[in-house]
């Protein structure tokens, strides 16, 4: 049970009982400490294989568990999801806890029984909106929020709902009514009847406990505030309780997930073994030392128990950053490359393209697509399959009659959307009606590049005709399209979303789209939603098993606006693919700015004010008022007794620079844009002076020395 195991998986595995929290970060074989955790205990007698309860998240991780619990020989230990455990639960203490009334029925999806709450309360919802109020009443009973206490939690939250929070409260109460009348429960309630069962019935609860006495939950850092009460009733205040998560996966707190549990637990109970798993046996050093790279960065509590990460496996190729002009070009380059890497042997099941959103997914499908490479899309339905796309294509081929010859294309695209209720205007709030509007969108952005593309096109005999680029030559481009993409494929690449990606990974991951405005995305503002946004570029890095490439276009369309990537990449070599290795092998262009990122949130800095600062404008400053102060004291002192303006000797900016960066070194002063060796070589010792705390007047006999 023990050999195979590194120093401390066997810490791990062999803890005392108790509580014992396993920091695991991505690749560091959690599962196998807890699974040889959990058969070391029962193999030794140390506790009964049917007295253990081991919870996750998915039935795809709990089947994982049964299986390797059961290659060990650890036999009849339970391991099930939150809502498999209490659903078996409430099901067989049913007749006790309902008086022999029959267990209502369990809602599958809360959408219908929205639909019409919504309805009954006077808000007009269609089924996109419906969803979202599905989604935010999910929401709010994981974070055990009552119907009227909606408003207040989800302002506190900083929730986007997709209507006003007082409508959702009365569709919220509305849809408690409805259930109750219909007689049917949904998951939550599932989860709260187990809890009650407990709480209410001592006979439950004594025999429950009597039942698991020692509890295992995975991926603790998903956890939500309903979840954990459960887990407390189980306990009942025992605390046999093994914990295993990663801070710096916490990807989910839009469904109400929070890691603060996991965050807690060591002070919660002062007793805890914590126990880090930082050897990495998944991904290449190189790739390891990225991932390092972007979460070393990270703000907020979950950044107090982030990991340094140490690969295990032998060196590979470095990460490779490519920039292209737009986003079409980024996604043929993408296509070429996984044709290449399938060439030489890698399966394409083992390729990954991962992007921000799903309305990203067309442009990679068309252009896999063009290069004959089979795909398949996780997570979501394939771009030209999705309910909004079929809708829109069928609108825009009814516009085709009541659209003047010459509307431009993409003004009568956008005209013939509106039909759909689509509108170019900020897009709505909610996560369904949001996705809808994007892949809408992205159908904007296929006319704008149809229309861009030349306007004579090449005939049989050599000749050269007019390209049609109307609405209906459009609508056949679609049709080409979709047709193109829709033979079904049993076996290809992988095309998912960074959230449909936990979990999962490849040998060879594209990480595609990665520019501001995207990832992170537009929507995320507050600190807390931007390390949220650097924790999912964490986890897709950490998807790669040994090759890893990083993209991004300049112009999301070849007419688009200039693009800056995405804030949280280190600085790597960062070259366009058209690129020549002997051009790079020059003596580098000095009049090119040096790439620079904020000190504080890690954007590339573009402006020459900010390079300067070595921070973005809206980014918090660090100034020392006393350094500042003293360093404008000495430089007009200087400027007077070299008889210049002040400017000449540093310029206020400069000053400002310095007063919040404190270079200790000649080499901190050399790092802030515009100082150079002449300057470095007649004030450096003298500002290195006024940092570490001398005065002016201490430096009047030294500042002219050189």
């Amino acid at each position: 049970m023990l050999a195979g195991l590194d120093p401390e998986q066997r810490t791990a595995v062999t803890a005392p009982a108790g509580p014992v929290c396993i920091l695991a970060g991505a690749g560091t074989g959690k599962t196998r400490a807890i699974t040889h955790r959990i058969a070391y205990r029962t193999l030794t007698g140390e506790v009964s294989p049917r007295h253990v309860l081991a919870v996750t998240f998915t039935a795809r991780a709990a089947a994982e568990m049964r299986a390797r619990l059961t290659a060990l020989g650890a036999t009849g230990v339970q391991a099930r999801t939150f809502h498999a455990a209490a659903l078996r639960q409430v099901r067989y203490f049913a007749p006790r806890l309902l008086d022999g009334r029959q267990m209502p029925e369990l809602l599958e999806s809360k959408a219908r029984v929205v639909g019409l709450a919504a309805a009954r309360a006077g808000v007009r919802a269609d089924r996109t909106g419906a969803r979202d109020l599905a989604s935010e009443i999910e929401w709010a009973k994981s974070s055990l929020v009552e119907p009227g206490e909606y408003p207040v939690a989800a302002a506190k939250a900083l929730r986007e709902p997709p209507f006003e929070p007082a409508l959702v409260a009365e569709v919220f109460a509305a849809y408690e009514t409805l259930k109750r009348r219909q007689g049917v429960i949904d998951f939550e309630d599932m989860l709260r009847a187990a809890v009650w069962g407990i709480d209410e019935h001592p006979d439950v609860a004594e025999q429950i406990r009597a039942q698991y006495r020692h509890f295992v939950v995975d991926e603790y850092q998903d956890v939500n505030p309903l979840q954990q009460r459960l887990l407390d009733a189980w306990l009942g205040g025992r605390d046999d309780i093994t914990v295993v998560g990663d801070a710096s996966q916490t990807i989910y707190s839009f469904t109400g997930a929070t890691s603060s549990y996991l965050i807690d637990f060591p002070r919660q109970r002062r007793e805890a073994v914590v126990i880090r798993l930082v050897r990495d046996y998944r991904s290449t050093p190189q790739v390891v030392g990225l991932a390092n790279a972007v979460i070393r960065q990270a703000r907020g509590s979950e950044a107090r128990l982030r990991l340094e990460l140490v690969g295990q496996r032998p060196p590979g190729a470095e990460p490779e950053l490519k920039i292209f002009p737009d986003e079409a070009a980024e996604a043929a380059a993408v296509a070429r490359r996984c044709r290449e890497l399938i060439a030489t042997g890698t399966p394409a099941s083992e390729i990954a393209v991962l992007f921000r959103i799903n309305a990203q997914s067309e442009t990679y499908e068309e252009a896999l697509a063009a290069a004959e490479v089979p795909y398949v899309v996780r997570g979501a339905e394939r771009f030209f399959e999705r309910t909004e796309i079929r809708q829109a294509m069928i609108a825009l081929r009814a516009a085709v009659r009541s659209t003047p010859g010459e509307t431009p294309l993409v003004q009568a695209v956008v005209d013939g959307l509106a039909a759909t209720g689509w509108s170019r205007e900020q897009p709505p709030s909610g996560g369904a009606a949001r996705e809808q509007w994007e892949a809408l969108a992205a159908l904007v952005g296929l006319a704008e590049e149809y229309a861009r593309e030349p306007a004579l096109v090449p005939i049989g005999d050599g000749g050269r005709v007019q390209r049609d680029v109307s609405l209906s030559a459009f609508n056949d481009e679609l049709a080409r399209r979709a047709e193109q993409q829709h033979a079904p494929t049993v076996e290809g690449v992988t095309l998912a979303s960074l959230h449909s990606a936990k979990g999962l990974e490849w040998d060879a991951v594209f990480l595609v789209g990665l520019a501001d405005g995207t990832l992170p995305t537009t929507y995320a503002k507050t600190p807390d939603q931007l390390e949220e946004e650097r924790r999912l570029l964490y986890v897709g890095v950490t998807r790669a098993r040994q090759w890893l490439w990083l993209s991004y276009g300049q112009m999301r369309s070849a007419s688009g606006r200039a693009r800056r990537p995405c804030r949280f990449l280190p600085q790597l070599e960062r070259h366009s693919p058209t690129e020549r290795a002997s051009d790079r092998s020059r003596k580098p262009d000095r009049r090119r700015p040096q790439v620079t990122s904020c000190r504080i949130c890690g954007a590339t800095l573009l402006a020459g004010a900010d390079r300067k600062l070595g921070r973005c404008p809206t980014c918090p400053s660090d100034l020392d008022e006393d350094l500042h102060a003293r360093l404008l004291e000495w430089r007009s002192r200087t400027a007077a007794g070299l008889k210049v303006p002040a400017y000449v000797v540093f310029t206020d900016a400069t000053l400002l620079a310095m007063a919040e960066r404190r270079p200790a070194t000649p080499a901190d002063l050399l790092a802030i844009a515009g100082i150079g060796p002449r300057k470095l070589g007649q004030y450096g010792e003298a500002v290195v002076a006024l940092v570490s705390g001398a005065t002016p007047d201490e430096l009047a006999g030294k500042i002219f020395e050189n």
